[in-house]
C-alpha cells in the first residue's frame, strides 16, 4: 500500500520541507524522514530504507546534483526514485539534473497536485 511508503525530504528550508510533508500528509503518507542537507541526508539514508527521496538543489554542505550522484553510485541505494524540487528551472539545468540520475523535476512554486503527480508514480514503481 502506498500509506506505507517512505520518503526522505531534503533541504535547506525548513518551511519547504514542511510543504512537502503536508502535501503528502494529506494523502496519507506519514512515513516521512527530513533532512537538511546532502551530507545529513546520506547518514540517514545508511540507516534506513526509503521508497522515494525529494531533494532541493541548492543547499550548503552538500548541493543536491551532488547528492543524487551519490546515491546513484551506492548500488544499494541506485534504484530509489528521486525527485528534485528546486527554483531553478533553465533547461540546461534540468537537463543536467536528469543526466545526473533524477526521476523527475518540479520547479518552486508548485501545488500539491503537482507534487503528487510527479511523486506518486514513482512511489508506484512506475
Amino acid at each position: 500500500m502506498i500509506e506505507e511508503k517512505k520518503i526522505l525530504i531534503v533541504d535547506d528550508s525548513s518551511m519547504m520541507r514542511a510543504i512537502i510533508r503536508g502535501a503528502f500528509e494529506k494523502i496519507g503518507l506519514r512515513n516521512i524522514v527530513e533532512s537538511s542537507d546532502g551530507v545529513d541526508a546520506l547518514k540517514k539514508l545508511l540507516g534506513q530504507d526509503f521508497d522515494l527521496i525529494i531533494t532541493d538543489r541548492n543547499m550548503p554542505g552538500m548541493d543536491g546534483v551532488t547528492l543524487v550522484e551519490t546515491v546513484r553510485s551506492h548500488s544499494r541505494y541506485a534504484n530509489i526514485p528521486i525527485l528534485m524540487v528546486t527554483t531553478e528551472s533553465e533547461k540546461e539545468t534540468v537537463i543536467r539534473a536528469l543526466q545526473k540520475g533524477v526521476n523527475g523535476y518540479i520547479v518552486k512554486p508548485f501545488t500539491p497536485e503537482i507534487l503528487w503527480e510527479k511523486a506518486l508514480p514513482l512511489l508506484r514503481g512506475g
